[in-house]
């Protein structure tokens, strides 16, 4: 499956210049001309890599961030400016941004960049916790060697935990990613499904490695290596 990208930019030449490059290398390309824009097609569907310029109309790249970061949402972003001072680079990292670049850019740059944050974003198709083995890309579950059945929304959960490893995860955040920001369900929802998955694959009223963090979701945890 090709990659998702988010292109956000107001200058319709370099939209439509950097649509074109990166379709050509293969990667499914949406675009947005502002920041409002922006936020709404992140709410509305997942994507891999944000490309994304600071001086948008509406809301800024800055504040395109920031909104992404509180809900939760990890996706690299690669911000593009024309302003190259120390200050604006350090501001664009600090709010959460994964990566700067200046105008005018080399677009074969731009596409090494991705490439890179895509492959360190990459995760081990094979996943081991406990006694579970989890292959992400032919979806299939095994826990002390039998096949365990999971529902695709259960997977797709758990999919979305593993990737964010650590990281804890609001259940508003949650129902986005796995459901679609156009479900309207419960925080109850995501708690149904988070106990179906403890049963199936940690233990029930002490699980090791789906964690409900207090006050905010829930995180998930791999086996702990010491040394």
């Amino acid at each position: 499956m090709a990659n998702s990208i988010l292109i956000v930019e107001d200058d319709r030449a370099i939209l439509r210049g950097l649509e074109m490059n990166l379709q050509a290398e293969g990667f499914e390309v949406t675009t947005a001309a502002d920041g409002m824009a922006a936020i709404k097609a992140c709410k509305e569907a997942r994507f891999d890599l944000i490309v994304l310029d600071i001086m948008l109309p509406k809301a800024n790249g800055y504040q395109v961030v920031e909104t992404l970061r509180r809900r939760g949402d990890d996706v690299p972003v690669i911000l593009l400016s024309a302003k190259s001072s120390e200050y604006d680079k350090v501001m664009g990292l600090d709010v959460g941004a994964d990566d700067y670049m200046t105008k005018p850019f080399s677009v074969a740059e731009l596409l090494a960049r991705i490439k890179a944050h895509l492959r360190r974003r990459a995760p081990d198709p094979m996943v081991r916790f406990g006694d579970v083995e989890v292959d992400l890309e032919r979806r299939v579950v095994r826990r002390a060697g039998e096949d365990i059945t999971l529902s695709s929304r259960e997977f797709d959960l758990l999919k979305l935990l593993i990737e964010r490893e650590g990281r804890p995860l609001t259940r508003d955040a949650i129902l986005v990613n796995v459901w679609g920001s156009h479900y309207f369900g419960t925080d109850r929802t995501v708690d149904n499904f988070i106990n179906r998955l403890r049963q199936k694959l940690d233990v029930v009223g002490q699980p090791r490695h789906l964690l409900t963090v207090r006050g905010v979701g829930y995180r998930f945890e791999g086996d702990r290596r010491d040394g």
